[in-house]
Parts: C-alpha cells; structure tokens; sequence
C-alpha cells in the first residue's frame, strides 16, 4: 500500500523555526506527502516553497481548543486562503459539544464550511475523540456529515490519538460521501497501516520520515 501519498506531513510545535518548516517542505516533496500540516503563521512560506509540486500547504483553524468565536474561524479560513493554503483542518467546538449545545455547534460547522467550500479549499473537521464518549463520537460525526466537510479528523493530537476502533466507527458514521483522517500517535508503519485498513483516507503525523524510513 502506497502510505506517502496518504499523509499529511505534520509540524505543528509551538517552537517549530522557520528552518524547520522549509526541512519539512523539502522532505514531503521527496516522499510524495499529500500535504504538509502547519501553523497559519508558515503558510506562506510553505506555499512559496511548494509551488508547483502536487504537495498540498494545510493548517489549522481555532487550534487545538475549538474555542473561538465562529467569527474568529471564519477569517482564519479566509487569511489561509489569501497566504496559500489549499486545505484547512478546523476543530470543532468541543465545548459546546460537551455541554449538548447542539446548535451552537451546526452552526459553527456551517459557516466553517460555507467559508472554506466558497474560496475553494477543502475541509477537515477535528472532533477530539479523546475527549467524546460513543454518544458524543455519533451526534458529532453526523454533524460533520451534515456540513458537508471533506473530512472527518480524529484528533488534534493534545488529548490523545487516533485508535483502529475510533476510525471504524467514524467511516461507519459518515459512510462515502465524508473521508476520515487518522491524526495524533501515528508513529509506526505497522500502525500507519492498520489505521488505513479500518478506513483512514488520509493520515496526519509528525512522524513520516520514521514512516519511510522505518
């Protein structure tokens, strides 16, 4: 199985240099990465270095907590877009999630998605399944499918990681029309692939190169 041109080749460290990001550009151009994932604050760099190749620039929407306004998530989108993004992973309101504020939370969705879908890129919605309980994974990924996202992310990668039994479930849940990304503990070829078996489209780690290399 081809895994290079299912990962997302991810650094998304506080601390990450700037030295560090092109490093990353450069190793997911050689590998075939699908993307790299990184700070809204590299992405321009990311998109100068990649222009051209096939290696798509994500970052991260209201990262890690979910917590901002709806208004703060809509621009972030559009600011990715206008520094060169083509793929954004947002989280969804986790919160809001947790208290049963339902609404709240398709709204939030809504307009993340219209946003994205509008200046043409794609969308994957984090649901921190670390955090969510069976009812809370189902009343979620419905929510996420409802949308109309492109994907379904397990994890930031800060509150646990993805697991086989969370990606079955979540292909279960969102059927065809919504992909799944396995994010957060990918570390090993062996897991790498039992994770794409269960139903991973796409998978997010900081660990690709041990991946290719391992």
């Amino acid at each position: 199985m081809d895994i290079a041109s299912k990962i997302d080749h991810t650094l998304l460290k506080s601390d990450a240099t700037e030295k560090e990001i092109v490093n990353l550009c450069h190793e997911a151009v050689k590998y075939g990465f699908a993307a790299v994932c990184l700070n809204p604050t590299y992405v321009c760099t990311a998109a100068r270095l990649l222009h051209g190749t096939n290696v798509a620039v994500a970052t991260v929407v209201a990262f890690p907590l979910g917590a901002s306004l709806t208004e703060t998530k809509v621009q972030e989108i559009l600011a990715a877009k206008a520094h060169g993004a083509r793929e954004v992973d947002a989280v969804i309101n986790i919160s809001r999630l947790k208290s049963g504020d339902w609404k709240t939370v398709e709204r939030d969705l809504e307009q993340m998605v219209r946003t994205a879908h509008g200046c043409g890129l794609k969308i994957k919605i984090i649901i921190e399944t670390g955090l969510l309980n069976l009812e809370e994974k189902k009343r979620a990924a419905a929510m996420v499918k409802a949308s109309g996202a492109d994907y379904i992310k397990t994890s930031t990668g800060f509150f646990g990681g993805a697991t086989v039994e969370d990606v079955k479930l979540l292909k279960e849940l969102v059927g065809p029309e919504v992909k799944v990304k396995a994010s957060g503990g990918i570390r090993t070829k062996e897991f790498a692939l039992e994770l794409l078996e269960a139903g991973a489209d796409r998978l997010g780690t900081s660990s690709g190169l041990a991946l290719m290399e391992g």
